[in-house]
């Protein structure tokens, strides 16, 4: 920390400072919570930020910082004091990096204001205004706050009053220790892998201790987030592991109880495969509906506007989260009767629990769409053309073929496609030719529904039926198959492609764009691996071979995904978050 004696000399201090390292100028008369410091000095997911009376760059933001402290001395004077007149518009833009802060936007770099709440931070000018700051400062509890800010305000009902009024506490017990969010995380992975062996024993005993470190685990991914929140320790391979370790731990639970269930004499591997295509479905509509509306222009909704009247009524906000079984009620409820029932009492439970919270969130986004006004933007377009994951096949077929016109075109050609998937692999024969050709008239109805930019009302439907059609048609040529442990092989399989799927949205959401199309033309977009599956089951029909290459194409499908995917969130480009969690 230097002190500058003015504007002038803070300029000659900052380009002093290698090039590589975050820089900050602080007012030094400067009064406020430490936490309001914390907020507007130390966190990594801005290329600049600012409080009152503080300003904060990242390497990316230096070049832009130093133009604009050297444009304001060359405005007032190298020498000039650190307040601006008093004719500025902004009280909080009269210090010299609040100035900066203005100059900085008027360039085009974005600073990130963060919201303070109860938190004092400000630039006292006399003796009677800095003790009235210092007054305001000292009557908020600065880490009461701090613990407050480290939970979502979002969430759901059981893990708004049955988790964290203590695992912030947790959090803040890890942060004294010098714990980081990311072994937390990694330790609520083990904890939920212990818990899958427990339940994979099939005796009374593991699956009650399989319960109880389910909710171990949970306790901790809670508290890995908020310790992030509090420590304000966001980070790109943090982003990464949070992104992708709830659902590792949920379906590798999945699969415990499957083998636990199949050692005391019952096959549910069906039901628990079913499970796991219901979750990744449920969560695929989600996340097209936000992408496709979250920039929407003209966005109005007579649906969404009783939405927002049903959020003032208390009760009826938390009855609404807990109806769409959100992670929190979803892994309380797997606990539960994991320790007091059988798994396939587990599977029938969430089958029916995320059907019905598919049913309720889908009319709900089809209602929205149905009624709203709004002009969907070019990037939402790209985002739902990427949620698609359309292979080669697909792709040469939108080349070659006329854009489909109308409203609803796309989504009902997509729909058509997947219910002559679905219905081939179901009441053809098994391992009949003809399942190979309702895989080709896939193929071909897929390149139509993305043969136009995905803008209508509905288009953002394409994606969610895209993935019904995958999952689903490998889920039942499995069933249907005499191979054995076919269904575990198509488990591996689809577990590996959504892997894939949810990277992709986490990318978007990042603001990075979808995974590259060389990694896409590779693992054979979704047409290509169900029409490669529907090949497969007809040509090595009543063989062990069907399991042998499901697995073979699930290894291939991991390998390629997993090497590209940690390679992108451990490099510079991936962006500085931390994923919050689904309510889902």
């Amino acid at each position: 920390m230097q002190t500058a004696a003015d504007a002038g000399d803070a300029a000659t201090l900052l380009a002093a400072v290698p090039a590589g390292r975050r820089v900050a100028l602080v007012d030094p008369r400067f009064v406020g919570h430490v936490h309001a410091l914390r907020l507007g000095l130390t966190d990594p997911r801005f290329a600049a930020a600012t409080v009152p009376g503080v300003l904060t760059a990242q390497p990316e933001a230096r070049g832009a910082l130093l133009r604009a402290l050297r444009r304001t001395t060359a405005a007032v004077g190298a020498g000039a004091p650190v307040v601006a007149p008093d004719t500025d518009p902004a009280p909080d833009d009269r210090t010299v990096p609040g100035r900066i802060a203005v100059a900085l936007e008027a360039e085009g770099t974005a600073v990130k204001r963060p919201e303070l709440g109860s938190l004092t931070a400000t630039v006292p000018t006399d003796a009677g205004a800095r003790a009235t700051a210092e007054s305001a400062r000292d009557e908020v509890d600065d880490e009461a706050v701090r613990l407050r800010s480290a939970v979502k305000a979002h969430d759901g009902f059981f893990t708004t009053f049955a988790i964290s009024p203590y695992s912030r506490y947790i959090a803040r017990w890890c942060a004294r220790r010098g714990l980081t969010p990311n072994q937390v995380t990694t330790a609520s992975l083990i904890t939920a892998l212990v818990a899958a062996g427990a339940a994979a024993t099939g005796t009374r005993g593991g699956y009650v201790a399989a319960g109880i470190l389910l909710l171990v685990s949970f306790v901790l991914d809670c508290t890995d987030g908020q310790l992030a929140r509090y420590s304000l320790q966001y980070s790109t391979m943090g982003a990464w592991l949070d992104a992708t370790f709830d659902r590792a731990k949920e379906y590798a639970y999945y699969a415990g109880l499957a083998i636990g269930a199949v050692r005391g004499g019952d096959d549910v591997w069906v039901l628990a495969l079913g499970a796991m295509v219901l979750q990744a479905c449920r969560h695929v509509v989600d996340f097209s509906f936000n992408e496709a509306n979250h920039d929407a222009v003209a966005n109005t909704s007579p649906t969404a506007a009783l939405s927002d009247k049903l959020d003032s009524v208390g009760w009826t906000v938390w009855a609404r989260r807990m109806i769409v079984l959100p992670i929190g009620e979803r892994w309380a409820m797997i606990a539960v009767l994991t320790a007091l029932t059988t798994p396939r009492i587990v599977f029938y439970a969430l089958l029916i629990g995320c059907a019905l919270a598919a049913c309720y969130t889908t009319a709900g986004r089809l209602l929205r769409s149905l009624t709203r006004r709004a002009s969907r933007t070019d990037r939402a377009a790209q985002a739902l053309a990427d949620l698609a994951d359309s292979g080669p096949l697909a792709q040469g077929v939108a080349a070659v073929a006329p854009g489909l016109r109308g409203a609803f075109t796309a989504p009902a050609v997509a729909l058509l496609g997947t219910l002559v998937m679905i219905g081939g692999a179901l009441f053809l024969p098994y391992g009949s030719l003809l399942t190979v050709a309702a895989a080709a008239v896939y193929v071909v109805l897929s390149g139509f529904a993305v043969a136009r930019p995905l803008k209508g009302a509905l288009d953002w439907l394409v994606p969610p039926f895209f993935r019904a059609a995958e999952y689903v048609t490998i889920l039942v040529l499995a069933a249907r198959s005499d191979a054995p442990h076919a269904v575990p092989a198509a488990f591996g399989l689809i577990s590996a492609v959504a892997y894939h799927h949810y990277d992709t949205v986490y990318r978007i959401r990042g603001g990075t764009g979808a995974p590259p199309q060389w990694l896409v033309r590779t693992i054979g977009g979704h047409e290509g691996r169900t029409a490669l599956v529907a090949v497969l089951a007809a040509v090595l029909t009543h063989a062990a071979g069907f399991t042998t290459a499901l697995t073979a194409l699930a290894v291939a499908v991991a390998l390629v995904v997993l090497v590209e995917s940690i390679r992108f969130w451990v490099s510079s480009s991936a962006p500085a978050v931390h994923d919050e969690g689904e309510l889902a």
